[in-house]
């Protein structure tokens, strides 16, 4: 049976880890270029094939509701970020795309971004980075 204390204990520190680890990296984010939140949809959009991706599968990367992530696509879209058009497999659905500025814009963002966590980050060895990325993957499965 699990330690209640430690696992607390232990929630804690993740938590508070998390929300100073977000604090020091969110200023490679400006609302003129990219928000977190337009990177965290683009970063999605773009991993996907030929830079698109269904509306449902970007809300499923996000931590916010599905009607907030409605409108911030639909901000975008007014943008010129991304485009969105009918998903012809899903009548319901919606299929995103980046366009030319959103994926300009996440990639020079993407560039710093990554730079900024992986010195966060250094102060862990490849080997717990490697523990601590097993362990955050075993949390999300569980």
């Amino acid at each position: 049976m699990t330690d209640r204390r430690l696992a607390v204990a232990a929630w804690e520190s993740l938590f508070r880890a998390q929300h100073e680890v977000l604090r020091e990296i969110s200023d490679d984010f400006s609302e003129d270029e990219l928000t977190q939140a337009e990177y965290d949809v683009l970063l999605t959009v773009v991993r996907g094939d030929d830079s698109t991706a269904r509306l449902r599968d970007v809300t499923a990367n996000m931590l916010i509701s599905q009607p907030s992530v409605s409108r911030l696509v639909d901000r975008m879209v007014a943008r010129g970020l991304i485009s969105k058009c009918a998903d012809p497999l899903d009548g319901r659905g919606a299929i995103v795309r980046a366009t030319e500025k959103g994926s300009s814009a996440f990639r020079r963002i993407a560039t710093a971004h990554g730079r900024s966590i992986a010195e966060r980050m250094s102060v862990l060895s490849d080997e717990e980075l490697a523990q601590l990325h097993e362990l955050t993957a075993k949390l999300r499965g569980a």
